[in-house]
């Protein structure tokens, strides 16, 4: 169960509120005195961008744009050199000063430490330049497969726990081409509301009917599944060709895990398949880092498609498809992601094979799992303390990602800027991420933090927590008696 809300107290949402009105409201009048002196857009053209997307722009992200896309001259360790920009200066480009500031990293998904130097997997990575130069520089099916991409196919099904599995070179791709080649006109995604833009980009791209269901709500996932088969196909209410469930292992911008466990059940009810995509689940949950299944005690065989990729646990780049042999033959017969796109460099698929060894403990060690253990402890460490200082946090214990609500898009610049100049780097989201009313703060713990460490990154954002007025929940006492902090 979710250790936090989405649903900000009355006088928060209030002057959440309050807030994004003044702001269109002082906007589009500075816009309408603009609209006399500024010059008029040349006949016959239509704007590149459509009004509001520039009016929020302009009058929204321009003002706070510092808080984002910050570059870094470091690996994305537990500890990066971020690099410093001139102040915000209206619409004017931030500009590099030459200067970088050392800060403590929760905005990476580095969960098992692998983005920087291991001791097992780098010396492999290095050895692979020699080996095999530094990119394919083709497609799978021409002469960008080496048996390093062979021995990752195979090692990763193993892992995983299915017959076979395929790799791409992009993550957010392998859910954007594979969706379309596996469902069409005449059939019907059932799709959790909150699941991430690649999935919801394969399913439009798909031609396949589209439903959703309230985000991690299984009795309505049932209630929309059983409607859809008893209607059929809009129209011609013939039966549906194929009806595929997708869910995510662990929701990026909620930190919740799905009841993976109901889902299946449902699945075999209705005689569904079921989509899951382990992009922040694989490698972080599970006592041996196998994921969802492993974690909720799922056999991987009532999973029919598995999805995942390699940017979040594994330190490298790229995505999977794992399933039956049948289904991954298919795949590789017409799917343009493995067709025609260039396959992911050797060093790449390397580090991944290294990392899925330790895991696996083929390298003769316990030091994977004594990884995925650490992340365990640190997530679970992190998001007591936070519930404890009164900060409203969303999703799981064991997941690694925290979710801190901040509500008011005026606390968003506030909370990135107090935590940057105490050398903190981490992540923000608001509109148009989120909705209006939830903006949040993002924080990513890995298995590489130190105890230590944690604890002084609470204390800062405790008191940044402070300034900000964060701490919307009550907060226990010594006595045992619950109060409530202002916010």
């Amino acid at each position: 169960m979710s250790t936090g809300t989405l649903e900000p107290p009355f006088f928060t949402a209030l002057t959440t509120i309050g807030t994004w009105l003044l702001m269109f409201l002082f906007g589009h009048l500075r816009d309408f005195v603009r609209s006399f002196t500024q010059p008029k857009r040349t006949k016959g053209y239509a704007p590149i961008r459509q009004d509001y997307e520039d009016f929020y722009t302009r009058r929204s992200f321009y003002r706070i744009h510092d808080c984002w896309n910050r570059p870094i001259a470091s690996a994305p360790d537990a500890w990066i050199d971020v690099m410093e920009r001139t102040p915000v200066d209206g619409q004017k480009p931030l500009l590099l000063t030459g200067e970088k500031k050392r800060c403590f990293n929760l905005g990476s998904y580095n969960y098992l430490g692998f983005a920087a130097s291991d001791k097992y997997c780098t010396p492999r990575v290095l050895q692979s330049l020699t080996d095999y130069g530094w990119s394919m520089c083709s497609s799978r099916t021409e002469a960008g497969t080496t048996p390093k991409h062979l021995e990752l196919d195979n090692l990763l099904a193993e892992f995983v726990g299915k017959e076979a599995a395929i790799t791409f070179g992009m993550g957010f791709a392998t859910n954007s081409v594979l969706i379309p080649a596996l469902v069409g006109k005449g059939c019907l995604i059932i799709s959790d509301a909150l699941n991430h833009a690649s999935i919801v980009a394969g399913a439009r791209g798909s031609g396949a009917k589209v439903k959703v269901f309230v985000h991690n709500d299984v009795a309505h996932l049932e209630e929309v599944l059983r409607l859809a088969i008893a209607q059929g196909q809009p129209r011609t209410h013939r039966p549906w060709r194929k009806i595929l469930i997708i869910t995510e292992g662990i929701y990026s911008m909620e930190g919740e895990m799905t009841h993976l466990a109901e889902i299946v059940a449902i699945k075999q009810k209705y005689k569904a398949y079921l989509y899951l995509d382990e992009a922040h689940s694989i490698g972080a949950t599970g006592k041996g880092g196998r994921g969802m299944c492993e974690h909720a005690g799922v056999d991987p065989a009532d999973v029919d498609i598995m999805m995942g990729t390699f940017t979040k646990s594994f330190g490298s780049c790229g995505g999977y498809i794992a399933g039956s042999r049948e289904l991954i033959q298919y795949l590789k017969a017409v799917t343009p992601g493995h067709l025609y796109a260039t396959s992911m460099s050797p060093q790449a698929a390397e580090q991944i094979v290294s990392a899925l060894r330790l895991l696996m403990g083929k390298d003769g060690s316990g030091r994977g799992l004594a990884k995925i253990q650490q992340l365990h402890d640190n997530s679970n460490y992190v998001r007591r303390r936070l519930v404890e200082m009164g900060c409203n946090v969303l999703g799981d214990y064991n997941s690694p990602v925290m979710p801190v609500m901040l509500f008011n898009p005026g606390k968003i610049a506030a909370f990135s800027r107090l935590l940057l100049e105490r050398g903190i780097a981490a992540v923000v989201v608001g509109f148009p991420a989120t909705p209006l009313l939830t903006a949040r703060a993002r924080i990513c713990i890995s298995a590489a933090h130190s105890r230590e460490d944690l604890d002084w990154a609470l204390q800062v954002i405790d008191e940044v927590a402070d300034i900000c007025l964060l701490k919307y929940r009550p907060k226990p006492r010594e006595d045992g008696v619950q109060h409530v902090i202002k916010a």
